[in-house]
């Protein structure tokens, strides 16, 4: 539709007498046809709106008429990734400030800042004398008080101080005995010794470990023996001759009592006399203390090894003598502990393995109890937290890559997540997770650094993609009627000349790009209305302007 500007004007006007007399004239007229007005009104408002609807109409006709431009592209094969993007502060793996917990004067400090250091390197040495002291005095207690608890935890049973055979037993389960009291008896019938005399000037030349030969009474068998002890001393035999002590002892198949005699010799030297064996060793065992006949581990006529154990008392004075004695005990390995880590503390060790980043006392210089002696930090790697969105958490796992790049380092740094927070905090309706990022190999970059972190979330590698802007809603694209997945065409839709639109599935998508799983194939050529192509013109400027139009129109009628 043209609009024309209509004829006439102040050229063609009349004389202004005529003028107001035509307009009284229109008045008069007016006047006669007032009652016509009310109709009239409605009727212009219906014509100027079927007016703008013919405007409205043909526009859009017009509109239909104009082709959007397309750009083409080829369907090629590119990596996608879905990254999250964040910030963050790096940490050094671990830190750690030296703290002392004694005062003194500081004897020794042979290391610097930005030394490395190992776990348990001495760092400082404090003046110890006193605590030396105090660790001396708490161990002799301690000996003294293990001795004791061991006396008094021996005294529930009757030892024997020798081996041999449990040869009487005085007392039966269940007997009361007092301290002192006899129990058993142990002999040592193993080995069976004989004391004889001889010659004092033959015995003069005999020694310890000498072989004798011995003559039992009555049978005259021989048995051998060893001489284990020659007296020193001469005495006077009944005949008057001197004589000598010698005592040989013999092992005892089991034949040998202490009711046989024998005689004995020496290198042909005979014995002066005839004398009985006696056992080697033959023990009375008495109770240590008061107390009730608990057990007998071993019988009469039993073997019993040394120290083993032949009777265990029990009673209720006994055990809380052996309680008071134990409790003593543990209080002196208490106080031992206490005084060993009091000495400990003034010789000041490394805590971690790191780089010293500050030292705040030298040799030479007083501390005081609590003072921070140095700072360490552990380089092995740097570590940051970032806060991802709860609506992306579950995007994020331990393992994933990280790229971190800083505004003051260049390059980009390979972080990998190791540990995602299953604990939110939620600040103003919105509920972020901590997650931990380590970075290994972090090259110029420094604890306290303010660092930028990436982290892909999904990726298709060697995938079809389209840009973004050729999909359009209902996930279709189209393509060209040449392109191989035209054959693929929706029968139903209208496209503009030479492209059919074809059905897509989509997968991973960028910025810029959206992977195509299914529906397209490389060689194939798309065409979208890219945004450098867009016109308001083409997507309803007319329709607004008539619908402005209308909208006065509509406010104006009634």
């Amino acid at each position: 539709m043209t609009w024309k500007k209509k004829k006439g004007g102040p050229a063609g006007q009349e004389p202004q007498a005529e003028a107001g007399a035509a307009a009284g004239a229109g008045l008069a007229s007016l006047s006669k046809y007032k009652k016509y007005l009310k109709w009239a009104v409605p009727l212009v408002v219906v014509v100027v709106i079927v007016a703008a609807v013919a405007i409205y109409q043909s526009n859009k006709t017009q509109t239909a008429e104009v082709a959007p431009e397309y750009t083409q592209a080829s369907v090629t094969r590119r990596t996608i990734s879905q990254t999250l993007s964040t910030t963050g502060t790096l940490q050094a793996a671990n830190s750690y400030t030296v703290r002392t917990l004694v005062e003194g004067e500081i004897l020794s400090a042979d290391f610097e800042e930005g030394d490395e250091v190992s776990a348990g390197q001495q760092l400082y040495q404090i003046e110890n004398s006193d605590a030396s002291t105090s660790v001396e005095q708490a161990q002799i207690n301690l000996d003294q008080a293990q001795r004791n608890y061991d006396t008094i935890a021996d005294y529930r049973y009757v030892r024997s101080p020798v081996a041999g055979t449990v040869y009487s037993l005085k007392v039966k389960v269940g007997d009361e005995v007092t301290s002192g009291q006899e129990v058993a008896v142990v002999q040592d019938a193993s080995q069976m010794v004989l004391q004889l005399t001889f010659p004092s000037a033959d015995a003069a030349s005999f020694s310890v470990g000498q072989s004798a030969q011995i003559t039992l009474d009555g049978t005259f068998e021989v048995l051998q023996g060893t001489i284990t002890e020659v007296s020193g001393s001469d005495i006077l035999s009944s005949g008057n001759v001197l004589v000598r002590n010698v005592t040989i002892t013999t092992p005892n198949a089991g034949t040998l009592n202490t009711t046989q005699s024998a005689t004995a010799t020496v290198n042909g030297i005979s014995s002066t006399n005839s004398a009985t064996f006696n056992y080697k060793e033959q023990r009375t065992l008495t109770a240590s203390t008061a107390g009730t006949v608990a057990s007998i581990y071993v019988p009469e006529g039993g073997a019993v090894a040394k120290d083993g154990i032949v009777i265990e008392l029990a009673g209720e004075d006994l055990e809380e003598t052996i309680q008071n004695a134990y409790e003593s005990l543990r209080s002196r390995e208490i106080s031992m502990r206490n005084a060993e880590e009091t000495l400990a503390n003034y010789t000041i060790t490394a805590p971690i393995s790191g780089t010293v980043i500050q030292k705040n006392y030298q040799a030479g210089e007083t501390v005081e109890s609590g003072k921070d002696m140095c700072i360490i930090y552990d380089m092995a790697y740097l570590e940051m937290t970032i806060n991802v969105d709860e609506l992306d958490i579950n995007q994020i796992s331990v393992g994933q890559d990280v790229s971190v790049t800083a505004d003051s380092v260049d390059g980009v740094f390979n972080g990998k997540i190791t540990r995602v927070s299953m604990v939110g905090k939620t600040d103003g309706g919105t509920t972020t997770y901590p997650v931990t990022v380590q970075v290994e190999e972090y090259g110029a970059l420094r604890p306290g650094m303010n660092v930028n972190a990436e982290i892909v979330v999904e990726q298709a590698a060697d995938a079809i993609a389209v840009p973004n802007a050729a999909i359009e809603r209902g996930d279709v694209v189209l393509v060209t009627t040449a392109s191989p997945s035209a054959a693929n065409a929706i029968a139903d839709m209208p496209a503009p000349e030479g492209y059919v639109y074809v059905q897509v599935e989509t997968g991973v998508s960028d910025e810029n790009y959206t992977e195509i799983t299914s529906g397209l194939q490389e060689g194939d050529i798309i065409g979208y209305v890219s945004m450098s192509t867009f016109s308001y013109d083409d997507y309803g400027t007319s329709d607004m302007m008539v619908l402005g139009m209308i909208a006065p129109a509509q406010g104006g009628i009634g």
